[in-house]
């Protein structure tokens, strides 16, 4: 593997027919890649170079890291996912497989995204000036996002939020609600959820949010 312009920490597991470093079409100010300690990267994986990434990165099969990204540490992504350039994501975030970040999206630590989710940044297609004001959302830390929910850019979703599956998030979400809906729309919040297992009575409990005493 030709690893020029990759700065690769120590025990990684690479896989054969991983390309990393894989230099981008556009002009960026800085090339190299960087990939903390501990990385374990399967198969199929192209990690473009230009961005840097923490400690105990993990990705599934066919996974592309675009470039000028900022991921902190523990990052999981799983296959077929594509986290395209210029994004902030902070340390351990779990994204699963077939989901689409677009650019500009920031993600802070600890958010969870299921499989399929689709992130927007592009409000006005096809406008000429579109590339001016083009921005990803802006998700909280512990934000938990259901499968195959669809967020258009400029919104913010609050800390330790819970968007439910086929949501489309359309505007600002006050930290710890539970969206449900086309366009989303607020059902209560976190701390009124009932575990459905029976094996705790509210499953968010735990969770203080902004304000709150333990």
């Amino acid at each position: 593997m030709d690893l020029k312009d990759v700065i690769l920490g120590k025990d990684a597991q690479i896989d054969e027919g991983v390309k990393l470093g894989y230099r981008t079409g556009r002009k960026i100010a800085d090339h190299t890649l960087r990939i903390g300690d501990g990385a374990c990267i399967r198969y199929g994986t192209v990690i473009y170079g230009g961005s840097t990434i923490g400690d105990k990165l993990a990705t599934g099969h066919n996974v592309t890291i675009r470039e000028e990204n900022q991921i902190g540490d523990g990052f999981n992504v799983w296959n077929c996912t594509t986290i395209d350039y210029g994004c902030k994501i902070g340390s351990n975030v779990k994204i699963h497989c077939n989901c689409y970040v677009a650019q500009f999206t920031v993600i802070e630590d600890n958010a969870f995204m299921a499989p399929g989710v689709t992130i927007a940044n592009d409000i006005h297609p096809g406008c000429e000036f579109s590339g001016k004001c083009m921005r990803g959302p802006h998700i909280e830390e512990g934000v938990e996002i259901g499968v195959n929910v669809t967020i258009i850019p400029f919104v913010r979703i609050g800390a330790h939020s819970v968007i439910g599956s086929g949501a489309v998030v359309t505007k600002d979400i006050p930290p710890g609600s539970v969206v449900v809906g086309n366009p989303g729309r607020v059902i209560c919040s976190i701390h009124e959820l009932k575990c459905q297992s029976g094996l705790t009575e509210r499953p968010y409990a735990h969770v203080l949010l902004h304000g709150e005493e333990g």
